[in-house]
């Protein structure tokens, strides 16, 4: 039997899907290297740009440092601006307190003189005249008996060696005294072994007590009241002639009329309506001088029969 032989196919279809692949893979090839053609301009222009971008963003930080330096700069001024308002506000403040202050004492100084020269047109002797001469301020120098109620606050002391001056002066402008008392504006006595007595007054007995009230130191609120209560409440009489003569340079209390009438009604004999006493003032100036204490005095030694009297600083 003859065989027969089969038809050999040289392209068959396992060829074909080889050569097709292949020529897959070399345009897949050329596909991938297109866009590599000119790469070497690419890069640069992009290195360019990237450059151009750090350029950039280093400029932008440089601002930014520049603007917070700029920023700190804004507010330390602020609080410069702050601190120099309030230092105008303080001293717009100073100012006014030092422009009210310098008010009052030109209200204080003015009517006020000196009181050698008061004392030079004061009554010099025991006076026959029932009338004060309101108008040459006389210092009628009579009476038997001086109290002396003294401002021991800490703006007196300050002028402790004049205020001693002023009390010698005084008793030395009265020829006859029989005794006298010092006390502080609270009624604190200066000696109190004599509270309730008068201390005799002898050449040695005022130098001593004046030693004793050269170094005297004692509470005071700068209010004559308390003085004044109890220098009429214990040693106005009505059968001797007493003077009290009040040594200050302020006022602290919150009352003139009060006062006023109430010192007045004290000063009064309560049977025949006769004032027992004559109640002088001498007014100081010191560096915390007020007119209040010229105030009160000048309305209290108007009522009571007295001077009042101020020292020029």
């Amino acid at each position: 039997m003859k065989q027969r032989r089969e038809n050999l196919e040289i392209f068959t279809i396992s060829f074909l899907d080889i050569i097709s692949s292949a020529f897959a893979a070399v345009v897949l090839l050329v596909l991938l290297s297109k866009p590599f053609e000119g790469s070497s301009s690419d890069v640069g222009t992009t290195q360019e740009l990237l450059q151009q971008v750090i350029a950039a963003q280093s400029s932008v930080e440089v601002s930014a440092a520049a603007l917070e330096k700029k920023e700190r700069e804004l507010s330390r001024l602020k609080q410069i601006n702050a601190q120099l308002n309030d230092s105008q506000i303080a001293a717009e403040s100073a100012l006014g307190a030092k422009t009210r202050e310098v008010e009052k004492l030109d209200g204080d100084l003015e009517g006020l003189s000196l009181v050698q020269s008061a004392l030079k047109r004061a009554s010099i002797r025991p006076s026959s005249s029932t009338t004060r001469d309101v108008e040459v301020g006389g210092i009628p120098v009579d009476s038997d008996y001086i109290i002396f109620i003294v401002d021991t606050s800490g703006s007196m002391l300050t002028i402790w060696d004049r205020v001693s001056r002023e009390v010698i002066n005084v008793l030395k402008i009265h020829p006859q005294v029989k005794g006298f008392q010092i006390m502080n504006d609270n009624g604190i006595h200066l000696i109190s072994s004599y509270v309730g007595k008068w201390i005799p007054d002898t050449p040695q007995r005022r130098s001593g007590v004046m030693k004793v009230f050269g170094a005297w130191q004692s509470a005071s609120n700068s209010s004559p009241v308390e003085g004044l209560e109890v220098a009429l409440k214990r040693y106005a009489k009505a059968n001797i002639s007493l003077s009290i003569y009040i040594f200050g340079d302020d006022y602290t209390g919150s009352s003139y009329d009060a006062v006023v009438d109430s010192v007045e009604k004290l000063n009064r004999n309560k049977i025949t309506g006769k004032q027992l006493a004559k109640i002088h003032a001498v007014g100081f100036m010191s560096n915390y001088a007020t007119n209040r204490f010229s105030i009160l005095m000048r309305e209290v030694t108007k009522r009571n029969g007295g001077t009042f009297l101020a020292l020029a600083p």
